[in-house]
C-alpha cells in the first residue's frame, strides 16, 4: 500500500511540474498544512471517544454491551470460551460506535483466543476478520470526525447512509463466509479425526502369535 502511494504521489507530481511548474510548491505546502490540520482534529476526537470508551470499561457499560452480544458471538463464531466471547463483544461495540482504533486491540486479542481455543479456528477466524472489515456502524465516529475538520455543514447526514451500507455489506460477508468456509470441528481429544488411519488399522490383520511367543 505504501507503494501505491508513492507511485500515486510521484506521477501526480510529475504531471503537476509538467503542466504548472510554479504551482508545485504550494499545493506540497497546503497539502501538508491541511493533512496537520485534519490529523490534530482527529487525534481530539479519539481522546475523547477513547477516553469514553475507558468511561465506560470501567463502569461496567461495555461489559454489558458484550453481555447483550453474547448470544449472537456465540452462533456466529462457533465458540463457548467466556474470554473469547468477552473480546469479541469489545471488538463488535467498538466498531458500532465507529472507533476503529479501539476495536483493533480487541480484534486482536479475539483472533489470538480463537486460534488457541476454538473448535473451528479457520471458519471462526474468517468470520472475525469479515466482520471487522465490513464493519456495522451505528455511529461513524471517524468519518463525522473528518468530515468536520474538512469544513462540513452537515457533517452526520451520512448517519443512515452509513448503517444501511453497512448493514448490507455486513449480512452479505457473513452469509457468503458461512457459504464457502468450510472446516471440520476438531476431535474431542484435542487432535483431528484422522480416518485413514483408522481405516488402515481395521485392514491390517492382527499377528498370529505361535507357541513359542514369535509374531508370524
Amino acid at each position: 500500500m505504501n507503494a501505491l502511494y508513492l507511485l500515486l504521489f510521484l506521477l501526480s507530481g510529475a504531471v503537476l511540474l509538467l503542466s504548472d511548474p510554479a504551482a508545485f510548491l504550494p499545493a506540497l505546502l497546503d497539502g501538508a498544512s491541511r493533512a496537520a490540520v485534519l490529523s490534530a482534529s482527529l487525534l481530539a476526537s479519539y481522546a475523547v471517544w477513547l477516553g469514553l470508551m475507558r468511561l465506560w470499561e470501567e463502569s461496567g457499560v461495555t461489559r454489558g454491551i458484550s453481555r447483550l452480544l453474547r448470544p449472537l458471538s456465540r452462533r456466529l463464531f462457533k465458540t463457548d470460551d467466556e474470554e473469547t466471547l468477552s473480546a469479541i463483544g469489545m471488538n463488535l461495540s467498538a466498531n458500532l460506535l465507529g472507533i476503529g482504533s479501539a476495536a483493533t486491540p480487541y480484534g486482536i486479542r479475539a483472533a489470538e483466543l480463537l486460534e488457541q481455543r476454538g473448535s473451528r479456528p479457520l471458519y471462526s477466524s474468517s468470520m472475525l476478520f469479515v466482520v471487522n472489515a465490513t464493519s456495522l456502524q451505528l455511529i461513524p465516529t471517524s468519518v463525522i470526525a473528518m468530515r468536520i475538520a474538512a469544513g462540513s455543514a452537515s457533517a452526520a447526514d451520512i448517519l443512515l447512509p452509513t448503517l444501511l451500507t453497512t448493514a448490507f455489506s455486513t449480512l452479505l460477508g457473513v452469509l457468503l463466509t458461512r457459504l464457502f468456509v468450510r472446516e471440520k470441528k476438531a476431535h474431542p481429544s484435542g487432535t483431528k479425526f484422522d480416518r485413514t488411519a483408522k481405516s488402515a488399522a481395521r485392514r491390517s490383520p492382527a499377528p498370529i502369535v505361535t507357541a513359542k511367543g514369535k509374531q508370524i
